[in-house]
């Protein structure tokens, strides 16, 4: 008779071969399921309405509502597949109430005028490069910086990015984004083009002994904590106060192309959101587009008073 851990193994194997899902989630859904096997095995039984209800009660204590949202979602896709093996006799997810409020965080976004200063910091390091060591790493962090700005990409997108996913003689960049699913961006601003063109060409040999687009100085894929750490650094560079991460930069791409009235679900696309309420929280944070609506384009403009 199998074991529960055995079922977890067989339903991992089926979620890498079957579903395709990527090794992030995987690796997720390994943690979150261990958690609840851990939990369940002092208990006289795992499939229990009432076990995986206590189980819940106890993640609401321990963590923040996103994560427990998270792992009850990894528990409940486990069960729903056992339920589909015809494993369970009854789902104990069909009678739990498992809906909670969770406190919407606004996305954090970078002020157009610190990314203008960024940018600048980025080339003036590259001018003032004192080996071809240093001129090599601001090439390339430079193309990095103007693609991830350029696209709104995912910092895990970009460092799966292969040489073949990016054509600079159509300008076009083929993102592998969440559930396998790809979309293709264009590139459209002069400079962004010009810094990768020189990356391509400087790091030629590089690329094609690594595969990767993007790649560090042992020839290897360039990692996402890289690109944090050379954010941080040019961050402390340009003197930013603000503690800027590379999602900050989706986050700004999506609220700036709202200030620029571009439509949501052209953004929704861009983005690689599968639903648009996904997208809608970025027009909570259009507060400067908001406000030159209300101060110069409100109807009361129009309504001249006598006070006399």
């Amino acid at each position: 008779m199998n074991t529960f851990q055995d079922y977890i193994v067989e339903y991992i194997e089926y979620c890498q071969f079957r579903k395709r899902l990527d090794h992030k989630t995987l690796k997720a859904y390994r943690i979150d399921l261990k958690q609840y096997n851990d939990f369940s095995s002092a208990l006289p039984v795992c499939f229990a309405k009432d076990t995986v209800d206590h189980y819940i009660t106890n993640l609401h204590k321990e963590y923040k509502p996103k994560t427990v949202k998270r792992k009850i979602a990894s528990l409940k896709a486990f069960f729903h597949y056992l339920e589909y093996k015809e494993l369970l006799a009854e789902n104990p997810f069909a009678k739990l109430d498992i809906r909670f409020r969770e406190a919407k965080l606004l996305p954090k976004t970078i002020p157009l005028h610190s990314i203008q200063t960024f940018l600048t910091t980025l080339y003036q390091q590259k001018e003032r490069a004192k080996s071809a060591y240093q001129l090599h790493c601001c090439i390339r962090d430079i193309a990095v910086i103007e693609l991830l700005f350029a696209t709104g990409m995912r910092i895990s997108e970009l460092c799966s990015l292969k040489a073949k996913d990016i054509d600079l003689e159509s300008n076009n960049v083929l993102i592998y984004g969440k559930g396998a699913k790809e979309r293709m961006l264009q590139i459209g601003n002069p400079d962004v083009i010009e810094a990768l063109v020189l990356y391509r060409e400087t790091f030629r040999e590089e690329i094609s002994v690594c595969g990767y687009f993007f790649v560090n100085r042992l020839k290897h894929r360039l990692s996402d904590q890289s690109v944090r750490f050379m954010i941080n650094h040019y961050a402390k560079l340009a003197g930013i106060e603000q503690h800027i991460t590379p999602h900050m930069f989706r986050h700004s791409f999506a609220t700036l192309l709202l200030e620029q009235d571009v439509d949501i679900r052209y953004i929704q696309r861009m983005l690689g959101h599968s639903s648009i309420s996904t997208t809608e929280i970025y027009t909570h944070v259009s507060n400067a587009k908001q406000k030159d609506i209300l101060v110069n384009r409100h109807p009361r403009n129009l309504i001249v008073v006598n006070k006399g």
